[in-house]
């Protein structure tokens, strides 16, 4: 087979005639072209209103044709090099395994790790402190319509982790050589995701279509020899001699923040630890028994709301949906960066094109939203979390977990702004510290998943982090006409970017004060979304097989 790439057609033409054009490319008649896959699409609108969908494919050819093809050198056109996937077996001297690995987390960091030793013998067992996903989505539901949070069950924690709710983008900026990328799409279709996720540029599931996709995974998981309890809370660990030997846990009932049961400790020496960047308890736990962690570098900001139409004019050119349908064209999606007169950087993240603004709290008496869309992108709106940097200097930070305690200070002060509602702003008033008794009523009809209410998030982060996020915003408008226009509403507090700690592994990917605990994925400080999250714990259960045997069950 070879690649053809950069086989451009406008859009609206259909795919059927994507072998007609390459057969022209490639200076060979249309019927000896047998077949031809889609390996990447993705949209150019640098020209508009001249849209072109843009293709990668590999085409089928015989040997004497191939050989023929390249020897013409084609622009474009290369030998096909699949990419192929191969989990390392142990390594001369893997030490056996006397207690099956465990891996503490359903999130995509653990829920792949786990996927990856049972497909090779080693029989997890995966503990999640939420709920299975028919529960967990009936407890974030009913919090939207004015139900308690449960802190067990929510957004943040249950099975499929914080990505569950979200737009389910599976896009990365993570270079991979070794296959990881395309495993993870493969996994994610065999489980039941769209076909298209493995050749989009901008690849997505939506929330509604991810939530099948993780029961099935689990199903998967289960099916290969591995085992899952929900509702399980890792509450520390037993350590001897700087050598992991148990893991203490209690199970949580998953109804309440309350503990339903007595502490035992589960005999382990390998763990996978996949917490995702919300585990705070279990942070203050790690760094109670004096396990290494770190502060990094993290994020925070709003999520912003305007007319999804207003973005598709502005990257399209087009915002009749007619045309749209006609033209192929997705809702459009944007990435926005920019460096404040201060230094700090200013950029989008997580964007949903025709998504919701979700109440994200996982703890009570704290608010944060995140934003989540389904597979069609079918809201009227589009959001996504604008957010500055912020580094330990920000908010004097000494210790691994003052992040931490930034970040609650923050979303607690939020959750008074309007009585434990989402606090939505118009971003004119937020600008101009409009008071809230003087302000537009709010419509009732934005996107949001959870009661909303005015509120004053211009009194909400510090004024340096308030001046910068208002100079990006401006700086946007220069490249997406009116985002920070009458149209644009805010909504607060969007503080769960990433995890604010990192738990240090060294280079067998083992924590660097425990050995026996893997560190990984988001949690830990290493990934930032579904993909990248996925890919690392891909890579952990590598580093596990390389160092153990797989699991004999006596």
């Amino acid at each position: 087979m070879i690649t053809l790439s950069e086989l451009r057609l406008p859009c609206g033409e259909p795919q059927s005639i994507i072998a007609e054009k390459a057969a022209r490319q490639l200076r060979l008649r249309r019927g000896r072209i047998p077949d031809v896959h889609v390996l990447r699409h993705s949209i150019d609108c640098r020209r508009k209103p001249e849209l072109m969908d843009v293709y990668t494919v590999a085409v089928e050819l015989t040997d004497q044709e191939e050989a023929e093809v390249l020897r013409r050198r084609i622009p474009h056109v290369s030998a096909y090099t699949p990419d192929v996937y191969t989990f390392p077996g142990p390594q001369p001297g893997a030490a056996p395994m006397t207690e099956r690995p465990v891996v503490i987390g359903a999130g995509p960091a653990g829920l792949f790790a786990a996927y990856m030793l049972a497909l090779h013998g080693y029989s997890p067992l995966l503990l999640e402190q939420g709920r299975a996903m028919e529960h967990r989505t009936a407890d974030v539901e009913a919090f939207w319509k004015g139900g308690p949070l449960n802190p067990r069950s929510n957004i943040q924690f249950g099975e499929g982790g914080a990505g569950t709710f979200s737009d389910g983008k599976l896009n990365t900026m993570v270079k991979d050589r070794q296959g990881r990328n395309a495993e993870v799409l493969r996994i994610f279709t065999a489980c039941g995701a769209p076909e298209e996720i493995r050749y989009e540029g901008k690849p997505h599931i939506g929330t509604d279509r991810l939530r099948e996709v993780i029961v099935n995974l689990r199903r998967e998981i289960i099916r290969l020899g591995g085992e899952v309890r929900f509702e399980t809370c890792v509450t520390g660990f037993v350590i001897e001699g700087g050598t992991l030997t148990g893991i203490r846990i209690v199970r949580s009932g998953g109804t309440s923040d309350d503990m339903a049961g007595t502490e035992t400790v589960l005999p382990a020496h390998c763990a996978i630890l996949a917490p995702g960047h919300s585990a705070r308890d279990l942070f203050e736990e790690l760094d109670r028994e004096g396990i290494p962690l770190e502060a990094k570098d993290f994020a925070i900001g709003y999520r912003v709301l305007h007319p999804q139409a207003m973005i598709n004019r502005n990257q399209y050119g087009v915002d009749d949906p007619e045309e749209m349908k006609r033209l192929g064209l997705p809702p459009s999606s944007y990435k926005l960066t920019e460096k404040a007169s201060s230094g700090r950087g200013v950029y989008s993240f997580c964007m949903c094109p025709g998504g919701y603004v979700v109440n994200a709290s996982s703890e009570p008496g704290h608010l944060a939203v995140n934003g989540m869309s389904f597979y069609d992108r079918g809201s009227w709106q589009a959001n996504s979390a604008i957010v500055v940097t912020v580094s330990p200097k920000d908010f004097g930070g000494t210790k691994p977990l003052d992040g931490v305690a930034f970040q609650r200070k923050l979303e607690e002060h939020c959750y008074r702004l309007a009585g434990g509602l989402v606090p939505v702003e118009r971003f004119t008033d937020f600008e101009q510290r409009t008071p809230r008794e003087t302000q537009a009523s709010l419509p009732d009809s934005l996107c949001i998943r959870g009661t909303y209410a005015p509120g004053e998030l211009h009194t909400l982060l510090p004024d340096s982090l308030c001046t910068d996020f208002v100079e990006g915003m401006h700086a946007f408008d220069r490249k997406i006409r009116g985002f920070s226009g009458p149209d644009c509403y805010l909504a607060g507090l969007e503080s769960r970017t990433s995890s604010p700690i990192r738990i240090p592994r060294d280079g067998c990917f083992q924590s660097i004060g425990v050995r026996g605990l893997y560190p990984c994925g988001e949690g830990a400080g290493y990934a930032g979304g579904i993909m990248s999250a996925a890919m690392d714990g891909i890579k952990t259960a590598e580093a596990v097989g390389n160092d153990y045997l797989p699991f004999i069950r006596g």
